[in-house]
């Protein structure tokens, strides 16, 4: 493999963290940063990098501005051999049903594991044009149920019968069934108090907009050592390099300033507000944890910027705290994934293995992000217990 760092020691495998079970996750690059006539090449470029670099899945997003995230989908999975799409699903625009249905024919027919990425909210432009004023907090109330019917249908080969406040199905059933080694893998935003009990409920992963290592003591006892980072990174051999390259990939910028400033007033999101809030924090104190990016208003998350070896220091950090599951953010290039391949390979030398096992989840959470058993107002079979769910 050709090693752009003119004679450095370090090697890409992708072995080391995948046999200690972190899991990282690129994002598919969104339609509107790309020509459209470019976007289908893009696409599948990004998927190929991702595959090669060692990436367990790719995150699709879905809001009124993109292309439907099952049709990207596909294409992710003709592009690859084993990347599973990480989609995300959110209520308001399809039915429990046939996001089952989704998952099970995309796997039967590509033998594909899919792994959904579970959305309450989304920009408020769009959920008011779609008519969609439900509050934060039931928001999360509504994707429990709607998680639970998803799950229902994949794991029982019974019908299935579920009334709660927001949905209700009577005697449903899946066909064809879903192999069960291709269940989906879950993740569900845990930055509100209320999505962290969705996650609980569900055994889902509780994916956070990651505070820095230091700060993030709070988040491994809120979750029982078990969530997972949205995080950019910008590694290269000295650290210099490095923040060369994030200034001129993220300049300042006054009207994305201005922008996010908007954006802030109108947002309900609970982890647009805790950023936004440590942004003059961040400017007093020089670390390789940066949010200039998020603060021109140029992508949603903060940045590990530093050599491979700060980089890796940091991320062994969070992998000390049982951070296991990262979301990445768009990569512009081929070598953004093979820098970050060797700060994620160095925090895992860095960590005993020891630290890897998952024995702090609460009982009540999958350590693999699967949907744990549905509460007792979902029945399977003939002979149907009709209960309100609670919530």
């Amino acid at each position: 493999m050709p090693n752009p760092d003119n004679g450095s020691q370090h090697t890409v495998s992708g072995i080391r963290s995948s046999q200690m079970g972190v899991k990282i996750f690129s994002t598919c690059p969104p339609l509107g940063s790309i020509p459209a006539a470019e976007y289908s090449k893009a696409v599948a470029d990004a998927a190929r990098w991702s595959e090669k670099y060692g990436c367990t899945g790719m995150l699709v997003y879905t809001d009124n501005s993109q292309v439907d995230p099952w049709l990207v989908s596909q294409m992710i999975i003709q592009s690859t051999l084993h990347l599973g799409p990480l989609v995300a699903v959110q209520p308001v625009y399809m039915h429990p049903y046939t996001v089952a249905k989704l998952v099970c024919s995309l796997s039967v027919l590509f033998g594909r594991r899919i792994h959904l990425n579970l959305v309450a909210g989304g920009f408020k432009n769009d959920l008011t044009a779609l008519n969609d004023p439900t509050p934060h907090d039931e928001r999360y109330e509504r994707l429990i149920e709607y998680a639970t019917i998803i799950k229902g249908l994949l794991v029982d080969e019974d019908a299935i019968t579920f009334q709660g406040k927001f949905y209700r199905v009577d005697k449903l059933k899946m066909t064809p069934p879903l192999p069960e080694a291709l269940f989906p893998g879950v993740l569900i935003s845990g930055s509100s108090g209320a999505g962290l009990s969705a996650a609980r409920l569900l055994g889902a992963v509780p994916i956070l907009y990651a505070k820095s290592a230091k700060d993030s003591a709070s988040t491994a006892v809120n979750t029982g050592g078990h969530f997972g980072i949205r995080i950019g990174v910008i590694a290269r051999p000295s650290e210099e390099e490095a923040w060369k390259e994030a200034h001129q990939k993220f300049p300042e910028e006054k009207k994305g300033k201005m922008i996010h400033g908007l954006a802030m007033k109108v947002s309900d999101s609970v982890w647009h507000h805790e950023l936004s809030r440590t942004i003059e924090e961040n400017k007093t104190a020089r670390s390789c944890y940066w949010l200039a990016p998020f603060e021109n208003y140029k992508t949603f998350c903060p940045y590990l910027v530093g050599s491979y070896d700060q980089v890796g220091e940091e991320l062994a950090r969070y992998l000390g705290l049982g951070c296991r599951t990262y979301i990445l953010d768009v990569p512009s290039c081929e070598q953004d994934l093979h820098h970050t391949r060797i700060a994620f390979d160095l925090a895992c030398d860095k960590v005993p293995l020891a630290q890897y096992e998952p024995s702090t989840c609460p009982a009540s959470v999958s350590c693999e992000g699967h949907l744990v058993s549905p509460p007792a107002h979902v029945s399977t079979g003939v002979a149907k217990r009709q209960s309100q769910a609670s919530g």
